[in-house]
């Protein structure tokens, strides 16, 4: 069973099973600030639970929740809170803290989506040049749960390329792609935060270097 109709629950589909409930809806916006749209959630979460006991819940969460800049933002704070109910009254669950995903649609202001639009549209930037960002292939999230689900259970895995990527590297990938000089300025400032990848998530992406995934990226989605 999925619950959604976003860009993560659209890429479930092939893989969408009686036995697993894939809870991905809720508040898809990192700024979202309304107490209304985070309610709705929860309350979908808890009443999925409640007519799904015997099934296994698979939830959607996020990185930015190891990102100490935003400990106190409604989003992270939603996310932790939710995360804490699964880890207590599911017998049978699989966090998956995503990092910045990149396919077809989905929300603008992701960083792939927002940085291929500056640059179709020739428009001026700012780049941060000591920002570092963790990307994930929308694609991959239904590959890696095929292949591990069943022996995953009642954990929480941090699930992204286990890549830092520079913004430049991004840039640049896109830049090849669209045969289109981005117009920006460099500024000294920015961010990132470090994580721990489960052996699970290095095992599967082991196979393709950090340049063969960013490449991946623009053939697909651009």
């Amino acid at each position: 069973m999925i619950i959604g109709n976003g860009l993560i629950a659209n890429s479930l589909k092939n893989i969408d099973s009686e036995d697993i409930v894939f809870f991905a809806s809720g508040v898809s916006n990192s700024l979202e600030t309304r107490k209304s749209e985070f309610e709705r959630e929860f309350t979908l979460l808890k009443n999925t639970l409640e007519s799904n006991r015997d099934s296994k819940l698979i939830y959607f969460s996020t990185l930015s929740i190891n990102d100490q800049s935003k400990q106190n933002s409604h989003y992270v704070l939603h996310k932790k809170e939710i995360e804490n109910y699964i880890q207590k009254y599911s017998k049978n669950y699989l966090i998956l803290r995503v990092g910045n995903i990149v396919g077809k649609g989905g929300n603008p202001n992701t960083l792939f989506n927002y940085l291929k639009a500056q640059i179709s549209n020739n428009n001026k930037f700012v780049l941060h040049t000591k920002a570092r960002r963790l990307l994930i292939d929308i694609d991959d999230i239904a590959l890696f749960l095929d292949m591990n689900c069943a022996q995953l259970k009642n954990k929480t895995i941090n699930f992204a390329y286990p890549y830092y990527y520079d913004l430049t590297e991004i840039i640049n990938a896109i830049q090849i792609k669209m045969d289109k000089k981005a117009n920006y300025d460099e500024v000294n400032e920015g961010d990132f935060y470090k994580v721990t990848f489960d052996e699970n998530i290095n095992n599967f992406f082991s196979k393709k270097t950090s340049e063969d995934y960013i490449i991946s990226l623009t053939e697909k989605y651009i």
